[in-house]
């Protein structure tokens, strides 16, 4: 009892903002205490409104008071600390806003240990104790705590709910059995929890199955990314090997070419020089020649003049050479140096172009298709149609999933994208990889993939290049693109799934019924995001449905 005392003492000196053990207690004038610098951030919060508020009653006052610490008070809380005030819970004990409080608990609650299915009630460890004491109580069942146990009782009869009909699949009291679910297939809760258990179990070890299965796909990805970087460093390596090498040799040509040139520059301008040189020797010896002949020319003595004159003596010894006519030398060298580089750009454009080619042809097994419903339900997409491209003469239902070809027009408000065709787009785009199914009535309908377009309202889907159509119908499938209609054999069925990987450009339309049957696959290069699409035919109350699956 002085452990109760004591915690009532510590409730009644605990400051109710902080929570804690006043400090520096304060009295306001309406008699509620406080920590002196709690209530003095309270208060200073509503300085704007200018007036001042208890956090406990709400009463106001103005002006501010004048905070005067209340020495009693402090007296009190620190004698109480001295008389065991220690052996009261700590704070962590005590429940907060997320926490399940006792229900036995007066003045501050302790947190619950346990819940009772029976009791419906919450108990901290003291108060839970009868239950494991008593001998009736030990009968009961006990749980984690929960804030939930009224939902355990029948809100019509106010009995606890310990069965279950599987009829309506819920929860029901002994009194319901007899009632409204009289003729129900009804068994008990526990059985029913226990017929649930084992098929929890079994989607337990599905989904285990599926995380290792998941776990051995992933480090097999790993090694094909190790793969990858291990191919991509040596091809980059090899490469700069062969182009070091095609330059290499690229340099010597160049060397050979300058060599070959100059070797021969210096030929050819010797034989030149030779030349001159020569013809320099007869210029000096044609002028001797003319001033022997100019002397002779002013002999007075006609006898000396003809002993001394012979002409062919003079001509002897001349030298001939012909002159090119197109003073060109080495320009030839020049042009052909310039055809053996635009050759060579023709063949490197070529070749880097194949190399290009090949590099992006380089593929790894991300892009290789579902095989199974279960591989393809894990890239299953939650879609639902968008109301302003909903044609006025189809209804809307089921969560925006589904559509009713009407007669009477609907009330949809005016929008650009709304179809003038018995046509609808789903809300959400489309990237990565994708799978839906849909679920169609008595009429034909056409599943669709498309670009969205603003100018495309008033046509049909699959007379552009921006849309792909699959219309199934009772007896037959067409595959439409770009206004070109394909027919397309396969099982016939209620329900079509779509599968698209918009990255590897793949489209896939599937005829699902015990086995998943490819009706119609496309390989192209999309070029921005996709949304899903439904076209109706006749007759009227046609419905086409977006199915709502589990992964």
């Amino acid at each position: 009892m002085a452990q109760k005392g004591a915690q009532l003492d510590r409730e009644t000196i605990s400051c109710s903002i902080c929570l804690d053990l006043l400090k520096d207690p304060v009295t306001i004038p309406c008699g509620h205490s406080y920590c002196m610098n709690c209530i003095k951030a309270h208060w200073d919060g509503e300085d704007e409104k200018r007036i001042y508020s208890c956090p406990q009653c709400r009463q106001t006052f103005i002006p501010r008071p004048v905070l005067v610490k209340n020495t009693m008070l402090a007296a009190l809380v620190e004698e109480l600390k001295k008389t065991g005030l220690q052996a009261a819970p700590d704070d962590h004990c005590y429940a907060g806003p997320e926490d399940v409080a006792c229900d036995v608990c007066t003045g501050r609650k302790l947190k619950a240990l346990k819940s009772c299915l029976v009791c419906l009630a919450s108990y901290c460890e003291k108060h839970l104790q009868p239950h494991y004491d008593v001998a009736p109580l030990k009968k009961h069942k006990l749980m984690e705590p929960s804030k939930k146990l009224q939902e355990n009782i029948c809100s019509r009869h106010d009995e606890v709910m310990k069965m279950f009909c599987r009829t309506d699949q819920q929860c029901i009291c002994y009194l319901c059995s007899v009632d409204e679910h009289k003729g129900h297939d009804t068994v008990s809760a526990a059985a029913e929890r226990t017929e649930r258990q084992r098929e929890l179990e079994v989607s337990r070890q599905n989904i285990q199955q599926r995380i290792q299965d998941r776990e051995k796909d992933v480090k097999e990805l790993q090694q094909e990314v190790e793969a990858i970087n291990g191919s991509a460093d040596k091809a980059v390596e090899d490469s700069e090997k062969i182009f070091t090498e095609l330059i290499r040799l690229i340099e010597k040509r160049r060397s050979d070419v300058k060599q070959q040139v100059r070797s021969q520059q210096e030929t050819e301008v010797s034989r030149v020089k030779d030349l001159q040189e020569k013809l320099e020797q007869e210029i000096t010896e044609l002028k001797r020649k003319d001033a022997e002949l100019k002397k002779l020319s002013h002999t007075e003595d006609h006898t000396e003049f003809l002993q001394n004159y012979s002409l062919p003596t003079c001509l002897s010894g001349t030298i001939y050479f012909s002159k090119p006519i197109n003073l060109r030398y080495f320009e030839d060298v020049t042009a052909a140096v310039s055809e053996l580089k635009d050759e060579l750009q023709d063949v490197l454009s070529d070749g880097l172009t194949n190399i290009s080619l090949t590099v992006t042809e380089v593929d790894v097994l991300l892009s290789q298709e579902p095989k199974t419903r279960a591989e393809f339900l894990i890239y299953l997409s939650e879609l639902t149609l968008d109301r302003n491209t909903t044609n006025r003469h189809l209804l809307l239902s089921k969560k925006n999933r589904k559509v009713t070809y009407m007669s009477e027009e609907q009330s949809y408000p005016s929008h650009p994208d709304r179809f003038t065709n018995l046509q609808v787009l789903s809300t959400e785009s489309l990237t990565g990889r994708c799978y839906w199914e849909v679920e169609k009535g008595e009429g034909g309908v056409s599943v669709v993939v498309t670009y969205k377009h603003n100018n495309t309202v008033k046509e049909r889907f699959g007379d552009n290049d921006k849309s792909w159509s699959l219309g199934f119908y009772k007896s037959r499938y067409d595959f439409r693109h770009n206004s070109v209609r394909t027919p397309v054999s396969g099982p016939r069925s209620s329900r079509v799934g779509v599968y698209l990987d918009h990255s590897a450009g793949i489209l896939s339309f599937y005829s699902v019924s015990e086995t998943m049957t490819l009706l119609h696959r496309v390989q192209t290069t999309f070029t921005q995001p996709l949304y899903a699409g439904l076209r109706l035919d006749g007759p009227i109350e046609n419905t086409a449905e977006l199915c709502q699956l589990n992964s």
